[in-house]
């Protein structure tokens, strides 16, 4: 086996980069390919949409958006809690008085207060691909359900608008539960192919030291940056060495796809040329580059690792990645910076108060002000999502919220999105959906419909049925443009 460029650490299927780059590591999986790309075209499932690319902030834990943009200050104590509710620019509509921000950017988002379901706490499945039953558990399995950025890099063909170096879909920055040592599902190509799996970077999360010691309900600030691998040269390593290493690896792999004509080897093989493309693409490597950013512009994101995240998220996009994802990750597992995020089971108002709503505040708006200075909002979809919301009612460990899949909102803003609106809304109490319950396949809907996807789409699964990528979700017609 001959070994030819590579880093140890692991790609989102579990293989490493230099595993992958071994000559005749290859496999067969399915996947779409340009022609039902034409397909779908011809079949009218594919059209001009407003959106022309995605951001997605995941706030991964179970974000307590009753403490966020949907308050109950006549509830009890026991449930409305701690924080005061104030006005923003769109009449009747009030937020958090810890998203002063955001606020006044009310006019850009809509605001979906009663997204349900019943698929289990801490399931990213629903949030990802709108399949919304429980699983037996939640690692990724070859036969889920393709996410939503995974279906959108199948049916955008070979390579990113900005070129064939460029990929489709970006995750940062880190695969999802990377914080937490457990490869959480929902993200991933499923029964479409690794191939359609995201390029995921990887991250080491900091905090300042002199300060705190993080510990459960007690979190540092998160500093770091979303690492793209494999897009330096080895010493010794031309452009000219790599193509004849490219050149030799491709003679190899002939000989032993002529031995194994019947299989497809997308998978691997669109892992090898991302890995050579890593090193090849300029595009990618400038957009990771923030020292080439007005720093000022860096300052206003946050020099954090969610809000770094997010402006190379936007200078992503601007390099013609079409999916990118930022999550705001737990971190106790390899690292120890910031035990809970957003699973807020003790002292959930300090958390949120001096934690997570400011950092969340400022970077949400300054991609929103910044995508509107340069013209890119209205074609650029922004979904605020987490897996789940929290309990109604506070517990009694140091004021905290416990998970609560029943009742919980979503933000949405930009392409195809009508700002200054409110869908659904949850009872007295934040604890179910008192109207037009909305659920995450909903979301996913809506999603598609902007991006000029026909949500009732059928991809074949493994089993050869064909399954709506929505799963049923209607898009929310209510909030688009």
């Amino acid at each position: 086996m001959l070994t030819m460029l590579g880093s140890p650490r692991r790609c989102c299927d579990g293989m490493t980069r230099r595993e992958t780059l071994k000559a005749g590591a290859l496999t067969a999986m399915g996947g779409f390919g340009l022609s039902q790309f034409q397909q779908a075209q011809a079949a009218g499932a594919v059209h001009g949409g407003k959106a022309k690319n995605v951001i997605v902030l995941f706030l991964l834990g179970g974000a307590a958006t009753q403490d966020m943009v949907d308050l109950k200050p006549d509830a009890p104590a026991e449930v409305r809690g701690e924080f005061k509710p104030i006005p923003t620019n769109v009449a009747g509509l009030d937020f958090c008085e810890h998203l002063p921000l955001l606020a006044q950017k009310a006019d850009r988002l809509a605001v979906v207060r009663s997204v349900n379901h019943q698929a289990g706490c801490h399931n990213c499945m629903p949030a990802y691909t709108g399949l919304d039953t429980v699983m037996p558990d939640q690692h990724p399995r070859d036969t889920d359900p393709p996410s939503i950025g995974s279906v959108c890099d199948s049916l955008a063909g070979a390579g990113g608008a900005g070129g064939e170096n460029v990929p489709n879909y970006v995750f940062m920055p880190c695969w999802l539960g990377w914080g937490q040592s457990f490869r959480r599902s929902g993200p991933y190509g499923g029964f479409l192919g690794k191939q359609h799996d995201p390029l995921i970077t990887s991250c080491m999360p900091y905090y300042d030291k002199g300060g705190f010691a993080p510990l459960p309900g007690n979190p540092q600030i998160v500093r770091g940056m979303p690492l793209l691998e494999g897009s330096s040269f080895p010493e010794g390593i031309t452009i000219d060495r790599l193509s004849h290493r490219r050149s030799l690896l491709s003679q190899i792999d002939d000989g032993r796809r002529q031995t194994d004509a019947q299989l497809k080897a997308t998978s691997f093989g669109r892992n090898q040329e991302q890995a050579f493309d890593l090193l090849t693409s300029s595009k990618l490597r400038t957009a990771f580059d923030l020292e080439k950013e007005d720093p000022k512009t860096v300052d206003r994101y946050g020099r954090t690792l969610f809000g770094n995240s997010t402006l190379i998220a936007r200078r992503l996009i601007e390099q013609g990645v079409r999916f990118v994802n930022v999550t705001w990750d737990l971190f106790w597992g390899p690292v120890n910076v910031d035990y809970d995020a957003w699973d807020t089971h003790t002292y959930n108002f300090k958390i949120l108060r001096e934690n997570k709503l400011p950092g969340f505040d400022q970077t949400f708006t300054a991609l929103l002000e910044d995508l509107e200075q340069r013209g890119m909002l209205d074609e650029t979809l922004i979904v605020v999502m987490s897996e789940m919301g929290r309990t109604p009612r506070i517990n009694g460990n140091a004021g905290g919220r416990d998970h609560w899949t029943f009742c919980y909102s979503n933000i949405l803003a930009g392409g195809g999105i009508k700002g200054g609106t409110v869908y659904g809304a949850s009872d007295a109490q934040a604890a179910y959906p008192k109207d037009h319950p909305v659920r995450p396949a909903d979301i996913v809907a809506t999603m598609y419909h902007c991006l000029g996807i026909d949500p009732e789409y059928r991809v074949l699964d493994r089993t050869n049925r064909p399954l709506e990528v929505a799963h049923g979700g209607r898009a929310i017609h209510e909030i688009l443009v």
